[in-house]
């Protein structure tokens, strides 16, 4: 392994801007050489060369990462699959766990593989809306929801639990929709300059 690393940091080093400048201009002090310019001196005007080639060198640059945006999907699948397994042992209102199947159907039909979930992945921003809303929304909404019970049967009064997270499935209901909408928006317009492309091509 050793070996290994030093050979390709050697080869690295041979194929960085440094060591080619550098060799270009130890190349133009082995021509002064032979041309009797450098004298004596010639393998100290070529070092010197080869060293100012490689300091006037511009650095290396780092490539720069590249994120797979599929792999961020194929993880809040994984957790909407967790998700899914903790909700099914959760007892529920019947209102608040049909409004919960919508909400949920409304997710996997985002994150199923194909063109929906290409759509949403091209928009990092609804890409968040959903991970937060299965990682952190719908979880939390349904445990405080078991919790604030358990304590409203001893202090009775108030709004019940049961119609805040009502509420709050709605509300998560509708950012869903909007959500959707305008990803359907968004590939509409995509689809509109893909014909304005086909258009301006055809005029010329």
């Amino acid at each position: 392994m050793a070996t290994s690393s030093g050979v390709g940091g050697l080869l690295g080093f041979l194929e960085s801007k440094k060591n080619l400048a550098g060799c270009a201009c130890g190349v133009a002090g082995v021509g002064l050489a032979l041309t009797g310019a450098a004298s004596a001196w010639w393998p100290v005007v070529v070092a010197g060369l080869y060293g100012a080639g490689a300091l006037i060198a511009p650095p290396e640059r780092a490539a720069a990462p590249v994120f797979d945006p599929n792999a961020e999907l194929d993880v809040l699948r994984a957790d909407f699959g967790l998700l899914r397994e903790y909700l099914a042992g959760v007892d529920l209102p019947s209102a608040a766990g049909d409004r919960l199947t919508e909400l949920m159907g409304f997710y996997e039909a985002l994150l199923d593989p194909g063109w929906v979930a290409e759509v949403l992945v091209a928009d990092p921003e609804s890409v968040y809306a959903v991970s937060r809303a299965v990682r952190q929304d719908v979880p939390e909404c349904v445990d405080t929801y078991n919790r604030t019970r358990w304590w409203a049967r001893l202090t009775p009064g108030g709004e019940s639990p049961e119609r805040q997270l009502e509420r709050q499935l709605d509300l998560l209901f509708e950012e869903a929709e909007r959500l959707t909408a305008d990803l359907r928006e968004a590939e509409a317009g995509r689809q509109q300059s893909h014909t304005n492309y086909l258009q301006e091509r055809g005029r010329s």
